[in-house]
């Protein structure tokens, strides 16, 4: 198993490296992270973690053809805001969607970490929906998946992931950095709620 988590902690660091740089290349190597994962986080009993990763198989092939073709005119997709209304809802539905999974994996399955499992699953799922659209604000959900995922990880002594994650926390941070320096200049601020 130890073999795979390596695997999947360069495939990982490749693609949010990758990512950074808006290159579209960070789709496929995040596709073979995610398929890596769902194998390592079965085996750990991370329930929230495989049914997350199996969506982001879903969500990775959308995102690097949105990337491709979301944009004006059918182009290439440049980053955004969200609109003040989104930066409200998107925080309602991460702790929404925690209490319901979370409820649901602590009376339903053995899961070790029932609610922080959910919170890395509800709030992985509304940052990957938002790095789909190019939105500045993912990398602020990518920030706080990664430091609740480093507490999970060290739990479940998975200590390489644990690892990754913390690197995750530094490049989501210089991400988010990145990603603030390339807005247009005169963002438009009446953007659709994704």
């Amino acid at each position: 198993m130890q073999c795979i988590e390596m695997a999947a902690v360069v495939f990982g660091l490749l693609c949010v490296m990758l990512t950074i740089r808006q290159s579209i290349w960070c789709w496929p190597t995040g596709l073979a992270q995610v398929l890596l994962y769902i194998v390592v986080f079965f085996h750990a009993k991370l329930y929230s973690d495989v049914i997350l990763h199996v969506i982001y198989v879903i969500m990775s092939i959308y995102g690097w053809h949105h990337w491709l073709h979301g944009g004006k005119d059918h182009g290439v997709l440049s980053t955004s805001k969200l609109s003040r209304k989104s930066m409200l809802v998107w925080p309602a539905i991460t702790a929404t969607g925690t209490g319901v999974l979370g409820y649901g994996m602590a009376h339903f399955t053995d899961a070790s970490v029932p609610f922080g499992d959910a919170f890395t699953t509800v709030a992985s799922l509304v940052a990957q929906w938002l790095m789909t659209r190019k939105r500045l604000e993912s990398w602020l959900f990518w920030i706080a998946v990664d430091i609740a995922a480093i507490g999970i990880y060290l739990y479940k002594d998975l200590y390489m992931t644990a690892g990754l994650y913390s690197v995750f926390l530094v490049l989501a941070v210089i991400g988010l950095s990145a990603w603030q320096k390339q807005l247009p200049l005169h963002l438009d601020t009446k953007q659709t709620p994704s």
